[in-house]
């Protein structure tokens, strides 16, 4: 790439190498050198840290939905046919229903819960596990828990994404909260990596599992009880587990509106892992969005404590983590890869993506754009090349370009997020907490002149690694070069591409 003279005004370029295929996992060493090309070894991916015990379960479910495995093969029919639901109304309060709940991280083995309902609303029944700790939730919380559910984060997903199945004709969701969900965690892995505070299980829903024992054949969603003395694994107060299930809940149901509108209604395997976990990610957004006084304007503050930024200051935390290292973090992961800050990606790219291409700026449009992408038989990148109508190449580039750029005066309407005023929400996050937060915007690039650039790493199926080519006024001109170490070309397969926007 010739980059051309300057007269009286120096010049900065952004420059951004980067893999956009839209395969997940693929992975690619480069080189990117200025006028002097020196050789330079293969570099190794940098790894991130280990996910824990949490995000491997997550994982493990997210897979499962897009692959429609689990790691075990469905039991065999009784008689050849799939066995009737016994549900055809909702549950009356108080009654006890017998539960498989999966009692592993890799749900090698299950448990069996008793559980009564203990709360009910038009939309969704929550059922309490009959052994739960001392202490938890009482009526009153469980039943504001439940009127959450129905009168608001139920409405705010199927409007985004469509409607759940009902394949159990009850009429309602069911939550169970349980002490084997607090327990797929210990108290030490609790304490230094995190905890499941929900999740959805496919298997509850796949017509292959209509037969098996392991299924409960009907809409789930299985949630940790309150143990403010610690039991069952690290201490959760009623007042914490009161605040986060509702945040946990509309991620969730997202998945579950997902499996339904590919598997269940198209016949198709569910949604690419990434892809997926972006859409309930985004489901949070909506949540905190909920809360304000206009859900649709641009943020540009995210005051912690506040019940709008609870709902999508773990999608800032995550995503704050990816533009920080974004060398060393996928957009587009797969089986044993994903991290928190790979989530942060994935929630910033279908943000991008209804920002960028939704017709207009009202919460309509938006969910225009999250229907099609769930109501469809395609998923992945040729889910977001059929709903943009734009090739994965260019969208994906041009996000690489926005996480850097938006909010910039000058730039592209295209390379710019319209919702968040991204620099402004991290610069106040930093102020408010410097800790979790240590810069007032995560990315920055490292720096050089054009002509002494000398870049080398491994690229991550869809993130970019980012730099700033400095050009001083009265300069000739330099070259780039973007090879493979050896200076041959980068895997043609990976559609690999050199980013450039100049700065000034």
């Amino acid at each position: 790439m010739v980059f051309p003279a300057t007269a009286t005004l120096a010049a900065e370029y952004l420059v951004v190498p980067q893999l956009t295929s839209g395969v997940p996992a693929q992975t690619a060493a480069f080189r990117l050198g200025g006028d002097t090309i020196l050789p330079a070894p293969s570099a190794p991916v940098q790894s991130s840290a280990e996910p824990g015990a949490a995000e491997l379960f997550h994982t493990f479910l997210r897979l499962g939905d897009e692959r429609r495995s689990w790691g075990f093969a469905p039991e065999p029919s009784v008689g050849g046919r799939p066995q009737a639901s016994t549900a055809a109304s909702p549950p009356g309060m108080n009654t006890l229903r017998t539960f498989q709940v999966c009692a592993k991280i890799d749900c090698s083995s299950f448990d069996r819960v008793g559980a009564r309902v203990r709360a009910l609303k038009t939309k969704v029944a929550i059922y309490v596990d009959t052994l739960a700790p001392a202490g938890g939730l009482d009526s009153t919380a469980l039943d504001s828990i439940a009127l959450l559910f129905d009168q608001k984060l139920y409405a705010i997903d199927t409007s985004a994404f469509g409607r759940e199945s009902d394949i159990d004709s009850n009429t309602v969701v069911m939550v169970l909260m349980t002490n084997t969900v607090n327990k797929l965690v210990t108290a030490g892995q609790c304490t230094s990596s995190g905890f499941v505070a929900g999740f959805f299980f496919g298997v509850d829903l796949d017509p292959a599992f209509r037969n098996d024992s392991r299924s409960n054949k009907g809409e789930i969603f299985y949630s940790i009880v309150a143990d403010p003395a610690g039991t069952l694994s690290c201490s959760h107060p009623a007042s914490d587990v009161q605040k986060f299930v509702p945040v946990t809940f509309i991620h969730e149901f997202q998945h579950m509106i997902s499996f339904n509108q590919h598997v269940l209604l198209r016949g198709t395997n569910g949604e690419a892992l990434w892809l997926n976990e972006g859409m309930s990610h985004y489901a949070e957004e909506l949540g905190g969005r909920s809360y304000a006084l206009s859900p649709n304007a641009r943020i540009s503050d995210c005051t912690i404590g506040t019940t709008e930024c609870r709902f999508y200051a773990g999608d800032l935390i995550n995503a704050y983590q990816f533009l920080d290292s974004t060398n060393k973090h996928f957009l587009l992961p797969t089986a044993g890869i994903g991290t928190l800050a790979e989530r942060g990606a994935a929630w910033l790219f279908v943000r991008y993506v209804v920002d960028r291409y939704a017709a207009g700026s009202t919460m309509a449009d938006w969910n225009t754009v999250t229907r099609r992408l769930d109501g469809t038989a395609l998923t992945g990148a040729q889910n977001i090349a059929s709903v943009t109508g734009a090739p994965f190449t260019t969208v994906v580039s041009r996000w690489a370009l926005a996480n850097y750029v938006t909010d910039r005066g000058g730039v592209p309407p295209e390379l710019q997020y319209d919702s968040w005023s991204l620099h402004a929400v991290y610069s106040s996050l930093h102020t408010q907490n410097s800790t979790i937060f240590p810069k007032f915007y995560p990315l920055v690039p490292t720096i050089s002149a054009g002509r002494a650039v000398t870049l080398t790493g491994t690229l991550l199926a869809g993130s970019g690694i980012y730099h700033r080519a400095t050009q001083p006024a009265g300069d000739p001109g330099f070259t780039l070069s973007f090879t493979a170490p050896s200076g041959g070309p980068v895997d043609a397969a990976t559609m690999p591409r050199l980013n450039v926007i100049r700065l000034q």
